[in-house]
């Protein structure tokens, strides 16, 4: 892991309206992450570490606050830029799989190349080469649903790398997975975290975090309650 920093939260505070109640998803926290760091985002349901995962990804906008991702202010960035933004420099990786059913596991790895205007041969060419990383060159014409929650999540990652982005943002990685199948998927978040990829974990797991974060922060009622720093090396 090198200084540099990557994503950087000042006083960021988002707001929900609910009726005539304001709910504090995030009540003013300030995040800062290394590149090539691996960082969890742990608290109980309810605690606002989704909402912060959202904000962190630049998948919602703060209602106060600055959010920068490699020195850019992007809570001043219009839509159609942000996603541009967000699609090549952040992977995805989601709980639910998020696959599309009728796209095959390679068409779902070459889905976010299409938003970035590479070519078809292109594409495709990158998206083997992914299903070959996670050992699943032989499911390559799957449908989600003929693929077990393990292969899914695996097909997930391949998905989140596709553009070669900088940052790796995992929702509870192992949540819908058994516990073997969640280590060997621990297992590869580690590999690519030494590979260079700064990984993001937001988890409710204190096991998980403390053993694979080298940087935790603890969020409740919307905000950062502490941090601790791990001894883990790369």
């Amino acid at each position: 892991m090198n200084n540099r920093e990557l994503i950087r939260l000042e006083n960021v505070a988002k707001y929900y309206e609910m009726g005539e109640a304001i709910v504090k998803a995030i009540d003013g926290i300030n995040l800062e992450i290394n590149k090539g760091d691996f960082v969890a985002i742990m608290g109980p349901s309810g605690s606002g570490k989704s909402s912060a995962m959202n904000l962190v990804g630049s998948l919602d906008l703060a209602t106060k606050g600055d959010i920068y991702l490699d020195g850019l202010n992007i809570e001043h960035l219009p839509e159609s830029d942000l996603a541009q933004i967000r699609g090549r420099k952040i992977g995805f990786i989601f709980q639910q799989f998020n696959l599309v059913p009728n796209l095959t596991a390679r068409e779902n790895i070459m889905l976010p190349m299409l938003f970035q205007d590479i070519d078809e041969s292109e594409r495709e060419a990158r998206a083997d080469e992914l299903l070959e990383l996670v050992e699943l060159s032989d499911r390559a014409n799957h449908y989600p649903g003929q693929l077990s929650g393990g292969q899914q999540q695996r097909v997930a990652i391949a998905r989140a790398l596709a553009n070669n982005p900088d940052v790796i943002l995992a929702d509870e990685p192992t949540g819908n997975l058994d516990t073997k199948t969640g280590e060997k998927i621990m297992k590869f978040l580690e590999e690519l975290n030494k590979k260079g990829k700064t990984i993001i974990m937001v988890t409710h797991d204190a096991e998980l975090a403390k053993k694979h974060a080298r940087t935790i922060y603890h969020v409740k009622d919307g905000r950062v309650e502490r941090i601790t720093k791990s001894r883990k090396k790369k």
